[in-house]
């Protein structure tokens, strides 16, 4: 009897990480969208130039990607769980500054503290997932539904932006956070800690500062190509500092780091360093997918921001019923098929809402080829997250998610700067197809990874 109440009581623990994982991924990508329909509001309201309104968005991706790496470290360092609590704080916090910020510069800064907060709780919910889960179906539900909740709340955001907003005040899609965050950090604390202890080293300050400073200069140059040409100051000086400093962190990691913040023997794992290549990728795809079909229906099809939220819902909803079969698939098939799979889906429908023109009818011109395209994503996307993250050590568990996670944004920032490139030259067309390129990609390179169950 003893040991059966023990197994209950570890399985119901379980699932309650399970449900914090999957709601600390929910906030994450809920602000990351709910947000875009707020500018206008904000702008007006605090009076934001056009440029300097973008950081408001950018403010919160480049300090998010440029500290993954190092939130993903201070969780195997100092615990998952400790970890994703202060990132919570940290996020709930700076969301209250946001809501009530009176000047521009307040609200900036408010969402780059944001973002720092979303890099410390980010990894921490992937490395919950895996040391939490370590048997082989039970690990693929849950990397389902933990990419399910990022679906919820990419959906959620799009609708609960603008529903905030004309209800209610642009200073509630920040203000909403608050109470979401404190319900969170009282389902940690009651949360089981898990049987793992802290690593009782010393962080490698010189990785951090050389890993950190290398992402955000990097990303910083990339994001600045908006206004700037490619090969200008603007963005040649800090893209070329920051490959120079990632440079010079893996010279550091490799040669002179007695306990290096990103261990490169990681990379001797197939799955580590194939699946986060293809992350990168997959990175460009999302935002081909999400940021671009939204402005394909908005300034092309004529659309409403409200009706281009509700005109993507049932591709969200079809992500998210597929990833969770995607994770029921994964023990039985493997790695290979899934990626093969939702490659070829990423491909043929990307080529098909490349067709698509200011005549084209809603359902034809755009939701058959999103649902295609989220068939694809919901094949692919939890199949290489947990390709990324499987088959390393448990103390590594959350430099790994920190990396996978940086893969994902990285790729998103250089794939929204690129693409945005290409619509201004040759229209949605080109992107879609380039978008399209990428699945093929993804298919073809897909065959490299371990066949993983």
């Amino acid at each position: 009897m003893t040991d059966t109440g023990t197994a209950v009581r570890r399985a119901d623990g379980t699932w309650m990480v399970l449900a914090l994982a999957c709601a600390g991924q929910f906030m994450v990508i809920l602000d990351a969208s709910i947000v875009n329909v707020a500018l206008p509001s904000v702008q007006h309201d605090l009076g934001f130039t056009a440029t300097g309104l973008a950081w408001v968005v950018n403010g919160y991706l480049l300090t998010f990607a440029g500290f993954m790496l190092l939130g993903g470290r201070a969780a195997d360092l100092f615990g998952h769980r400790r970890t994703l609590v202060a990132g919570l704080a940290l996020f709930s916090l700076a969301s209250l500054a946001g809501g009530l910020a009176t000047a521009p510069q307040v609200l900036v800064a408010a969402r780059a503290v944001q973002g720092a907060g979303a890099a410390l709780l980010a990894p921490a919910t992937l490395a919950l997932i895996n040391t939490g889960f370590t048997g082989e179906r039970a690990r693929a539900r849950a990397f389902g539904a933990w990419s399910a909740a990022g679906g919820v709340g990419g959906m959620a955001g799009a609708l609960a932006g603008g529903a905030l907003t004309t209800g209610l005040s642009w200073r509630w899609v920040f203000l909403i956070n608050v109470p979401i965050g404190a319900a969170l950090i009282a389902l940690a604390v009651l949360a089981p800690a898990g049987a793992r202890a802290v690593r009782r080293e010393p962080l490698d300050l010189a990785g951090a500062v050389t890993g950190t400073a290398g992402l955000a200069a990097l990303i910083y140059g990339v994001m600045q190509s908006a206004d700037h040409g490619w090969t200008s100051a603007p963005v040649a000086g800090p893209a070329g500092a920051g490959l120079l400093l990632l440079i010079l962190f893996a010279v550091v990691e490799a040669r002179f780091a007695a306990r290096p913040m990103m261990p490169l023997r990681l990379f001797g794992n197939r799955g580590v360093a194939v699946g986060n290549g293809l992350l990168l990728l997959f990175g460009g795809i999302a935002i081909a997918m999400w940021y671009f079909t939204s402005l394909f229906l908005q300034d092309v099809l004529g659309f409403s921001a409200l009706q281009a939220g509700l005109g993507q819902t049932p591709a969200a909803v079809m992500f998210m019923v597929v990833a969770g079969r995607a994770s029921a698939l994964l023990p039985r098939t493997g790695t290979r098929p899934l990626v093969l799979a939702g490659g070829a889906c990423l491909l043929a429908g990307f080529g098909w809402l490349a067709q698509a023109g200011a005549g084209s009818a809603y359902v034809t011109g755009v939701l058959g080829p999103t649902l295609l395209i989220a068939v694809g994503i919901g094949l692919a996307f939890p199949t290489l997250m947990a390709a990324a993250t499987a088959g390393v050590p448990e103390s590594d568990a959350g430099i790994v998610g920190g990396l996978a996670n940086t893969a994902g944004q990285a790729g998103g920032s250089v794939g929204l700067a690129v693409l945005a490139t290409v619509a201004d030259a040759a229209g949605y067309d080109l992107v879609f197809l380039v978008a399209a390129g990428l699945g093929l990609v993804i298919a073809v390179a897909g065959m490299l990874l371990p066949r993983l169950r």
